[in-house]
């Protein structure tokens, strides 16, 4: 039988102060927890009889809890738990220090879905590191973690002081290209995208930050069609086409 402690644990990881507090997060589902155990340390795996298979298990020196489905549903944030639920120590805080070839940089983005699908874009598009303001969602949260379909053991969440890492970014020698997404700009498939750079992308409702905004050097926006078009576009999925058009490369 599971335990009161151990369920009060899980339910606390909810928020940031107790996944801070415990040094841990929660993923759930055979994928997520198999892809995130290729790079996060597991506290504890709890699963049911079925779940519980030596592929999640081997090599992992960690409690393990054998739970029925009932007691699972009451452990899960999942409307449908499936049949694997682990905690995993929270990796160190990096530094954000330097870039890749290209770089997400993520402004204000505080719905955990959208958090999430940008980390899983990342990842599709071969982008390693995402730099987030301090008012982004928590990549740990668990709907961020659901969201990200395991893509977070290969890419790299950092938070920082967001203009001060851009002004840097800027100031160092081979002269980083900030771009920054905008309802008004260079129109994305018009222009030569081929020298990489960090991409920006603001928050839901109010766009990049007037601080962030000033250390853009090139401001760019995905043309509507129509004159019925809507307003914006979902920031997951601006996001998902302006990766697209880089790794194309432009005209």
């Amino acid at each position: 039988m599971i335990s009161k402690g151990l369920i009060s644990l899980v339910r606390s990881l909810e928020h940031k102060k107790y996944r801070q507090r415990e040094g841990l997060f929660v993923a759930e589902g055979p994928k997520v927890v198999g892809e995130l155990l290729q790079r996060f340390t597991p506290a504890c795996i709890i699963a049911t009889a079925e779940g519980l298979t030596e592929s999640l298990t081997a090599g992992h020196d960690c409690r393990l809890v054998d739970v029925t489905a009932d007691e699972l549903r009451r452990l899960s944030f999942l409307q449908h738990p499936q049949q694997v639920m682990a905690l995993f120590r929270l990796p160190p805080a990096a530094p954000a220090t330097g870039h890749s070839d290209l770089t997400l940089a993520l402004d204000g983005v505080q719905d955990p879905g959208n958090v999430g699908t940008i980390i899983r874009t990342a990842d599709w598009f071969g982008i390693d590191t995402i730099v987030c303001s301090p008012d982004t969602a928590d990549a740990f949260a668990p709907k961020v973690v659901q969201a990200t379909m395991g893509s977070l053991a290969r890419v790299s969440v950092v938070y920082t002081d967001l203009p001060s890492y851009l002004r840097r970014a800027r100031a160092a020698a081979d002269g980083t290209r900030v771009y920054g997404t905008f309802l008004s700009g260079d129109d994305i498939f018009g222009c030569d995208l081929s020298g990489g750079g960090i991409i920006v992308v603001g928050n839901e409702g109010k766009g990049i930050s007037a601080d962030v905004e000033q250390a853009v050097t090139h401001r760019l926006t995905i043309p509507g069609h129509g004159a019925s078009h809507g307003e914006s576009l979902n920031v997951a999925i601006a996001t998902a086409i302006v990766c697209a058009a880089f790794r194309r490369g432009g005209v």
